[in-house]
C-alpha cells in the first residue's frame, strides 16, 4: 500500500509556515495542477492531493493534531490513542447511497454526521476539490469550467454498453434523455456538459469482454468433435451457425472477425473467438462402450501415432 505524502511537503512549505504562507503555496500549486489547465495523466491526482493537504493544514485544529499524529490522526481504523479524529476523520466514515432513476449516488459522512447535519455532511468532511478550490478563489475556475460539476454512476447492461442505448434519467430536477454509444466500458466518464456520468456495466453470463474482443465458452459433445457438426453460437447480434471440423480438439478457439464490440473512438469493431470445451460423457451403457472398445481395437491411439510420424517422414 503506498505511503501517504507528508502535507507540508505536497505544498512546497516549511512545518512553522504562516497561514499566508500556506495560502501562497497553495495558489500556486493548485492553479499550476488544476485538470483544466494541466493535461498531463497525473494532474488529477496532484490536484486532489493539494486540496487535501489544504484542507487539513488551514485548518487549526486539524493542523495541530497532524502535527503530533501525522496521518494516523485521522485514520477511522488505526489512530493512536489520544487523537481526536480517529474514526472521524475525512478519509473515514460511513457512506449512504441514494437512487433517482436510473442513477446512484453516494455521500460520505465524517465524525458521525449525516446528510441531514446543519453544518453539512458531518463535522470533518472532507469536500470535493473543486468546491475547495472555487471557496479559495471565489466562485468559477478561472480555466473556463465551472468548479463543481454534478457527477452521477448509471448502470446499464453488457448489450446496451455493446451496442449503445437511450436512457430517460432526472438531473437535478429535470428529465434529460442521454445517448449512451456503443462500445462504452466499465468505468467510462461521459461528459454531458453540465454533469458527468460515471457508467457501471453489469457482467454477462455468457460474454466476456477484453477490450473489444468478446470470448465465448461453447460446450461440444464429444462425437461432434470426432465427426465434425454443425453448432449455434451466440454473438451480440444474435445467434450463428458454426462449422466445426471433424477431429476437432479440445481447447480450439475458433475467431469471428469483426463479431466483438465497437471501437469508441474510431469505426470498426472487434473479434469474436469462441472457446470449444469438448464435453465428455459422464457415464456409458454397455452398448456405448463395447462400441468405444472395439473403436480402440479397429483404430488404437498408437496406431494413430504411427501414422501421423510416418506421414511427417514421407513413408506413405
Amino acid at each position: 500500500m503506498p505511503t501517504k505524502r507528508d502535507y507540508y511537503d505536497v505544498l512546497g512549505v516549511s512545518k512553522n509556515a504562516s497561514e499566508a504562507e500556506l495560502k501562497a503555496a497553495y495558489r500556486k500549486q493548485a492553479l499550476e495542477w488544476h485538470p483544466d489547465r494541466n493535461k498531463s495523466p497525473e494532474a488529477e491526482k496532484n490536484f486532489k492531493e493539494i486540496n487535501e493537504a489544504y484542507e487539513i493544514l488551514s485548518n487549526q485544529e486539524k493542523r495541530s493534531a497532524y502535527d503530533q499524529f501525522g496521518h494516523a490522526a485521522f485514520d477511522p481504523g488505526g489512530a493512536p490513542y489520544g487523537a481526536p479524529f480517529g474514526g472521524g476523520s475525512p478519509f473515514g466514515g460511513s457512506a449512504r447511497t441514494y437512487r433517482q432513476g436510473p442513477f446512484t449516488y453516494t455521500y460520505t459522512t465524517y465524525g458521525g454526521g449525516s446528510p441531514s447535519d446543519s453544518e453539512g455532511f458531518g463535522a470533518f468532511d472532507f469536500g470535493d476539490p473543486f468546491e475547495i478550490f472555487e471557496q479559495f478563489f471565489g466562485g468559477t475556475s478561472p480555466f473556463g469550467r465551472q468548479a463543481r460539476v454534478p457527477r452521477y454512476s448509471l448502470t446499464i447492461d453488457f448489450l446496451e454498453a455493446a451496442k449503445g442505448c437511450e436512457k430517460d434519467v432526472v438531473v437535478e430536477g429535470k428529465r434529460r434523455k442521454i445517448k449512451i454509444p456503443a462500445g462504452v466500458d466499465n468505468g467510462a466518464r461521459i461528459n454531458f456538459g453540465d454533469f458527468y456520468v460515471t457508467i457501471d456495466v453489469e457482467p454477462h453470463p455468457t460474454f466476456k469482454r477484453e477490450d473489444n474482443d468478446i470470448y465465448v465458452n461453447v460446450e461440444l459433445p464429444f462425437t461432434s468433435a470426432i465427426l465434425g457438426s454443425a453448432i449455434e453460437v451466440p454473438t451480440i447480434d444474435g445467434n450463428i451457425k458454426l462449422k466445426v471440423r471433424p477431429g476437432t480438439q479440445p481447447g480450439t478457439t475458433i475467431r469471428l472477425s469483426g463479431r466483438g464490440i465497437k471501437h469508441l473512438h474510431h469505426s470498426g469493431r472487434g473479434d469474436q473467438y469462441v472457446r470449444l470445451i469438448i464435453k465428455l460423457p459422464e457415464k456409458l451403457t454397455s452398448e456405448q462402450k463395447r462400441i468405444l472398445e472395439e473403436f480402440e481395437r479397429i483404430y488404437p491411439e498408437d496406431k494413430v501415432r504411427g501414422e501421423i510420424r510416418g506421414k511427417r517422414k514421407g513413408w506413405f
